[in-house]
């Protein structure tokens, strides 16, 4: 290591002590630059630091009473097991800012059971965004399976493969589905699936202990469209048959029932179960997911939620 490297990591090393001590251990930051031996503007600097490097992340812990309202009331309309109401800070009413920090923290309590558990990701920016605000942990007892292929239409892994992500970061075991996100035909798809380790992944998916999955809305911005898995033709039949949003690339409409469709055909995503016992927890927010999250919550493709202040108060005007 140069010497460079070695002033850099010991930078990021202090920067981390003074981050701790402020945000955690609630020093001043006079008293860090005591308990350091600096001053107190390189205290202040190495603070400054520890957030912007993301060595320290923030969580809302206090309760807001309208997002505590709003959570209550949407628990208790569509009968869900919980629901969690980040605050709206922004008046882009698409806006997901906070929910990787709140979907983050409810990964996290599930990572720090000792009881091994079998914990199942769907894929999306936003899941993404969760799985980047985790701690690193240790929880070598715990299974992370993937609920969708990790395979692009162009043969590249997909951008958004949460599960290996997150596997990653708190060093537990990792059940990729390595298959297409669609495959070229419903032929395919059978033979594909009746591979055996395939036929494994699924099992574990079916069997999980908990969920997590993003929620996608249809349309010229849905994901979908853009990656090339629905062409124009494709999205205008849907959008005829009443079609609302994707979970793990399953298309359904606005009751949340799977639409007859050649995508659905083709998808090799875990099959989605409804009125699961276990949590499936969606996580998702904005306007133009409105649809989509009402149809799923109506159907029980999901019986917990993540969202925020803006899209709760639209979800309950239904």
């Amino acid at each position: 290591m140069s010497k460079k490297q070695q002033h850099d990591s010991q930078k990021l090393d202090d920067a981390a002590r003074a981050g701790w001590l402020y945000y955690v251990g609630g020093k001043t930051q006079d008293e860090i630059a005591k308990m350091l031996n600096i001053s107190r503007q390189s205290a202040q600097r190495l603070v400054a630091l520890s957030m912007s490097e993301g060595l320290v992340k923030v969580r809302l812990e206090h309760p807001i009473a309208r997002c505590m309202e709003l959570a209550k009331a949407i628990k208790e309309r569509f009968g869900l097991q919980f629901c969690d109401v980040v605050p709206a800070i922004t008046e882009d009413p698409n806006s997901t800012l906070g929910l990787g920090q709140a979907g983050a923290a409810v990964i996290e309590r599930t990572l720090r059971s000792e009881t091994p558990k079998t914990i199942a990701f769907g894929t999306g920016r936003v899941l993404r965004a969760c799985a980047d605000e985790l701690s690193f942990l240790h929880c070598p007892q715990h299974k992370i399976v993937s609920l969708v292929g990790n395979i692009a239409n162009n043969g590249e892994a997909t951008r958004y493969d949460v599960a290996v992500h997150i596997a990653d970061r708190v060093k537990a075991q990792h059940y990729p589905m390595p298959l297409p996100v669609i495959a070229n035909s419903e032929a395919e798809k059978h033979v594909l699936h009746q591979q055996s380790h395939v036929a494994r992944i699924h099992a574990l998916a079916k069997e999980a202990d908990i969920t997590f999955v993003g929620i996608g809305n249809l349309g010229s911005t849905s994901p979908l469209h853009v990656d090339g898995f629905i062409d124009d033709e494709e999205m205008a039949y849907l959008s005829e048959v009443g079609a609302a949003g994707e979970i793990i690339s399953w298309i359904y409409n606005r009751e949340g029932a799977i639409v007859d469709c050649k995508i659905n055909k083709r998808v090799t995503s875990s099959e989605l179960s409804l009125s699961n016992s276990k949590p499936v927890v969606g996580i998702a927010s904005g306007m133009n997911k409105r649809d989509a999250i009402l149809g799923a919550l109506r159907s029980k493709l999901i019986n917990a939620l993540i969202t925020n202040e803006t899209t709760a108060a639209a979800l309950l005007e239904n």
